[in-house]
């Protein structure tokens, strides 16, 4: 009789930004599932989007997972394909989520619900690897009103009303309340979907099982004037995601991992982890995906000096010590045009204090690494040397 597979949970979700989650900071935002989960595991803290496509995210997280069992509520999944990617999956079961004009009255029939409902029949049906693929967050915030409620001090402004995502340019004439009720609802929509992982881990139960909690894109959110999934330059609102790895033997519980990691980089992990598969040999591009699974051994691997993220609304390079931006092109929210902004990390969180006028040498240097990239030369980007100032920053 052949071996069981180890089992292998995914979940994958789209437009979930780092910064608003408990394990990143975001301390009144409740997500109680979430929490204990990266009490149990490890948090990588600068994990980083190379693109703003979803579905090329998502195919390069679990395009190579051998025999997973795709829940989805996003049809599109089925006709993702990228010339350098695995196709879409072959056996996905899709729950759709669907605009909604109104909350729900009851959490059980909101969308994140009836997709996790799926996911938790898949594991009763004995589902040894279950990838969970959540858009609903760009789709329909319909999280009944006692969510949101719970978010509301009796002296705060309604909310906005009804259930669609909005989409807009804020600007210095917009309300600061709209904006602080727009994120209470998202945070209700959050909490709706700790509840939802809380009851899919339930059905799990209590064997080995690997976890992987994962964001393929953020969301606008009014940080940097976009509000919705509309196109905006890669700030970390945008780029900057969550990354949970809960190992099923249990090492590393509560760690934390500073390096620059791509979703490439967390599919070869898991994949070591849960499959064995040994590290690539030979010629490898400079993007492509290193395993980490190490970290789970002796804490040896030190990440990237560097991340390419490249957007429709522009292009960033992160290091250790910097972000530095280049948007695409003038936009309501960049008029009058401006050049490549930089931001110290890790002092600057929220990427609110540009400094590219008192940093001319820093910024030169990006300058050419983002002309690299806008001239397709992508080897360029990622390989050419950073100096000390470059990719550490100033202590």
């Amino acid at each position: 009789m052949p071996p069981i597979p180890p089992r292998l949970l995914v979940v994958a979700i789209d437009r979930l930004p780092a910064w608003i989650l408990p394990p990143y900071g975001a301390t009144w935002v409740a997500m109680p599932t979430l929490t204990a989960l990266a009490g149990r595991g490890l948090v990588f803290e600068r994990f980083l989007a190379t693109t703003d496509d979803a579905q090329a995210t998502f195919g390069d997280l679990v395009g190579g997972l051998a025999a997973a069992h795709v829940v989805t509520d996003d049809p599109r999944l089925m006709a993702a394909s990228r010339p350098d990617a695995t196709p879409a999956p072959a056996d996905v079961h899709v729950v759709e989520a669907l605009p909604r004009a109104a909350a729900e009255a009851e959490p059980e029939t909101t969308s994140l619900a009836r997709l996790f409902a799926a996911a938790a029949d898949a594991v009763a049906r004995g589902r040894q690897r279950i990838v969970v693929h959540a858009a609903a967050l760009g789709i329909a915030w319909d999280a009944p009103e006692d969510f949101v409620a719970a978010y509301q001090d009796s002296d705060d402004p309604p909310p906005p009303p009804g259930a669609a995502v909005p989409d807009f340019v804020a600007t210095a004439d917009t309300d600061p309340d709209l904006l602080v009720g727009i994120r209470h609802v998202f945070a209700a929509q959050l909490t709706l979907l700790d509840r939802c992982l809380a009851a899919l881990l339930d059905a799990a139960g209590d064997g080995p099982l690997t976890v992987l909690v994962v964001g393929l894109r953020g969301i606008g959110l009014g940080l940097h004037g976009r509000v919705g999934g509309g196109e905006m330059p890669p700030y970390g609102e945008l780029s900057h995601l969550p990354a949970i790895l809960v190992d099923a033997e249990g090492r590393m519980a509560a760690q934390r991992f500073g390096g620059l990691v791509t979703p490439a980089d967390l599919a070869a992990t898991v994949r070591e982890l849960v499959e064995g598969a040994a590290p690539v040999d030979g010629p490898r591009e400079p993007w492509q995906g290193v395993s980490l699974a190490k970290l789970f051994d002796d804490w040896s691997p030190a990440g990237r000096d560097r991340v390419v993220t490249t957007t429709r609304g522009g292009t960033a390079i992160v290091t250790r010590g910097w972000r530095a931006i280049a948007p695409a092109a003038p936009t309501a929210e960049t008029t009058p045009p401006r050049g490549i902004r930089l931001y110290a990390k890790p002092d600057d969180f929220f990427e609110l204090c540009d400094v590219a006028d008192r940093c001319p040498h820093e910024v030169e240097e990006f300058a050419s690494l983002l002309a690299a990239v806008a001239a397709g030369d992508l080897p360029r980007a990622w390989t050419t040397p950073l100096s000390p100032a470059a990719e550490q920053g100033h202590a």
